[in-house]
């Protein structure tokens, strides 16, 4: 078990410093443009250090701002003892120090994990979840979230919610902004064609890195899980419930929906591969229940 917990820990904690570098990259060619277009040499340092900011920022606090977008409250341990001793008795079995329990109000069933390091770590489940699953699958999904925690899948899951949604915001902004001075005597048409096509880029940049950094680690984390709590059937069931469900979670957003144990968006059109936050659930389902353990 700890082989496939911890082994990809070194290939996650270098995604997370590629991601950021890649972040400043892109900021700072986004920085250049507009600095170009404006002819202002100025306006780049600034895109230079807040890109810097951001990056400290995101790897600091990424946790809280997940857990502030999902409006996720501490689950008091007056009211969810169950869920505590759930959540302490996995984090014992998988070697990990226990994880911050938070509850968000809200009955779309899903779950999702956070944070830097298994020391500033966090599970955060809906109510919806605890109503309609039974010990063994609400083990199942806890499970899961821990060998999120256990694989460090959770330091650059998290760091991505705060990076894309800040670069999804800074092109739409910039966007609005270039089109409105589009006829700008200090630009020409080849500048706004630059600043138009980055923006594009680091659009689709956002967008692509929300997509990459979930479908492969979900099913090592489903297998984890199941190797966790020794009972695979007890993930598939809870996954089977979760697919079912047709009502979207009120909080979550297009920048935290892979964080998410599931889909969050309520039943919908079947996409395609490349803009799925998730890998299938039928194949998630069929490879716990073809696991021998």
């Amino acid at each position: 078990m700890a082989a496939n917990l911890y082994t990809h820990q070194s290939e996650n904690i270098f995604k997370t410093w590629l991601l950021m570098f890649l972040f400043i990259v892109l900021v700072v060619g986004l920085g250049y443009a507009v600095a170009y277009y404006f002819q202002n040499i100025t306006i780049l340092y600034g895109f230079i250090a807040f890109s810097l900011i951001m990056n400290i920022y995101a790897y600091w606090n990424s946790d809280k701002v997940a857990i502030k977008q999902a409006h996720a409250v501490p689950a008091e341990k007056s009211e969810y003892r169950e869920l505590h001793n759930l959540v302490e008795n996995l984090a014992i079995t998988a070697g990990l120090p226990k994880p911050r329990v938070y509850i968000i109000n809200d009955s779309s069933p899903n779950a999702f994990a956070t944070g830097r390091n298994p020391e500033h770590s966090a599970i955060a489940v809906t109510t919806g979840l605890l109503e309609i699953l039974d010990k063994s699958e609400l083990e199942g999904v806890i499970a899961h979230e821990m060998a999120h925690i256990g694989n460090r899948d959770i330091l650059v899951m998290s760091v991505a919610v705060v990076l894309a949604g800040f670069i999804a915001l800074a092109t739409d902004v910039l966007l609005r902004g270039g089109f409105s001075v589009g006829d700008n005597n200090r630009g020409g048409a080849i500048q706004f064609a630059i600043v138009m096509a980055i923006s594009l880029v680091a659009s689709l940049f956002a967008t692509l890195l929300r997509l990459a950094v979930s479908r492969r680690r979900e099913y090592l984390a489903d297998a984890t899980g199941a190797l966790i709590t020794r009972y695979p059937e007890g993930l598939a069931s809870a996954l089977e419930k979760l697919s079912r469900n047709t009502k979207p979670l009120d909080t979550a957003s297009k920048a935290t929906a892979h964080l998410y144990i599931s889909q969050p968006f309520g039943a919908r059109k079947k996409l395609s591969v490349l803009f799925a936050t998730h890998p299938p659930v039928e194949k998630r389902i069929a490879n716990l229940r073809g696991l021998e353990i």
